[in-house]
């Protein structure tokens, strides 16, 4: 990342979630850039259990904590809001308590729903948050655990890579075995594929920055459009996909999705950081890589 923040010698990262989507790409790109990696999947660490929580990252000693678990599973938050609040708020609580006490830094991964959708350009990191569902209002309230002052919120948005389920692999099974697929065209955000993304985080993990950041690959479309590009990297035809609007989906989702979910990324640009790829690139190297 040319321009980065003065990195501190931090060698040494606790990773959350280790097993997921990111924190797959998470772990592997902080050994390969050379840092002492405690990989902690759900099975290693329960985050809504504070004193396992306390004596992992007690024992553990390290200089900076990328808390990437979470219950991300939108719709059935919104049915369980007891458990969104006890994994996303309590369990960062129990993260960040745990982190003060061994005088490690928190660099906690957050997401585009803690905006309502209803700003008419992207959302840059100084605005106001508002969200919409139980899903958004638990990592919202994730993020009130942190200081900012040293700890670090790192917002991404429709997140797509080689582990764990994500919309590509979605739309690539779809077009195997039906002849149309319907998506809807008014919701837009900004795609954000975990093999940028990742090494990303890692060096802003180990840089002396903190505040919030939005972190996404460039350009935006909706799921209809981002469906298409799909079938397009496939080789497939792209006017198999038929729009629709969120209103007319049967059945309805639970969760209220935002509109508008862009994130402009400018604090990356303000400090001279190197900005991720158009979301085409990486989605190529992806579906490459799920149909070989």
């Amino acid at each position: 990342m040319v321009g980065a923040p003065e990195s501190q010698e931090i060698v040494k990262l606790l990773i959350t979630g280790a097993s997921g989507q990111l924190g797959t790409d998470l772990v592997l790109s902080a050994r390969n850039s050379g840092h002492e990696v405690i990989a902690a999947s759900h099975n290693d660490l329960d985050i809504t259990d504070k004193s396992q929580v306390g004596r992992v990252v007690g024992d553990a000693k390290v200089d900076a904590i990328i808390h990437a678990a979470a219950w991300t599973a939108v719709d059935a938050c919104e049915s369980d809001p007891q458990k969104a609040m006890a994994v996303n708020r309590d369990g960062t609580a129990n993260i960040v308590s745990a982190a003060r006490e061994s005088g490690a830094r928190v660099i906690y991964i957050s997401t585009d729903y803690v905006f309502d959708g209803t700003k008419s350009t992207p959302y840059i990191e100084s605005d106001l948050p508002n969200p919409q569902s139980v899903y958004g209002a638990s990592k919202l309230a994730g993020e009130q655990q942190l200081d900012l002052t040293t700890d670090q919120i790192v917002r991404i948005s429709w997140v797509c890579g080689e582990h764990g389920a994500n919309m590509v692999k979605t739309i690539l099974r779809l077009a195997a075995s039906n002849p149309t697929l319907t998506f809807v065209d008014d919701q837009i955000g900004s795609p954000t594929f975990t093999s940028d993304s990742a090494p990303a985080i890692v060096e802003l993990a180990t840089s002396d920055s903190a505040g919030i950041w939005h972190l996404t690959n460039q350009g935006s479309t909706s799921w209809f459009g981002f469906a298409r590009d799909v079938l397009t990297c496939a080789g497939l035809d792209a006017n198999r996909v038929i729009a629709t609007t969120t209103e007319l989906l049967q059945p309805a989702r639970p969760a209220k999705r935002p509109a508008n979910s862009v994130l402009d990324n400018a604090r990356m640009r303000q400090a001279n950081l190197t900005i991720l790829d158009d979301y085409h690139i990486p989605l190529q190297r992806l579906v490459d890589v799920l149909t070989s």
